[in-house]
């Protein structure tokens, strides 16, 4: 009875680490959608680990993201598309088709994104829907009622890009 215990412990550990990376990205879609409830970049850097990378891959996102290093900078970096900052006027975020693994201590999940991107009439840019990959790589810990993950190495490729038009 005892291993059967243990293997059921063991389920549950991964379906908490599961649901924990699933929050972790959630909550960071939720804070780049516009408008949304960000409030600082703390909140943002709360998410990464302290030596954590986010890069764009691809020919597309290469280029326009390149490689961010240490959890502050990813935040300052992600919040300067954020109000007040007038990059959007509207922007939110879909993800699906998602590939969880854990592995111990570190998970990685595989999403496919959808934003939709009405861009503040300052930046003179038709409104625009893309679809990226996002591989991310996290590190688990357990915790009394479960288990948190942080963002290790978030890496975004850009997969299709069709322009909506100008703002009507």
């Amino acid at each position: 009875m005892s291993d059967q215990v243990a293997r059921l412990a063991e389920r549950l550990a991964v379906l908490e680490a599961k649901e924990a990376m699933r929050t972790a990205l959630m909550t960071y879609m939720d804070l780049c959608d516009v408008p949304g409830p960000f409030q600082s970049v703390e909140e943002l850097a709360a998410l990464f680990t302290p030596r954590a990378i986010w890069e764009g891959i691809g020919p597309e996102y290469e280029g326009k993201f390149g490689r961010v290093t240490g959890r502050h900078k990813i935040a300052e970096m992600v919040a300067s598309y954020l109000p007040p900052n007038r990059h959007f006027d509207r922007n939110a975020h879909l993800v699906g088709s998602e590939c969880l693994r854990v592995d111990g201590t570190v998970g990685r999940g595989q999403w496919l994104m959808q934003q939709l991107s009405r861009y503040d009439l300052s930046e003179n840019r038709d409104d625009e829907l893309l679809c990226a990959r996002l591989t991310i790589d996290f590190t688990l810990a357990p915790t009394d009622d479960g288990c948190t993950a942080l963002i290790r190495h978030f890496r975004t490729q850009r997969l299709f890009a069709a322009s909506l038009g100008p703002q009507n």
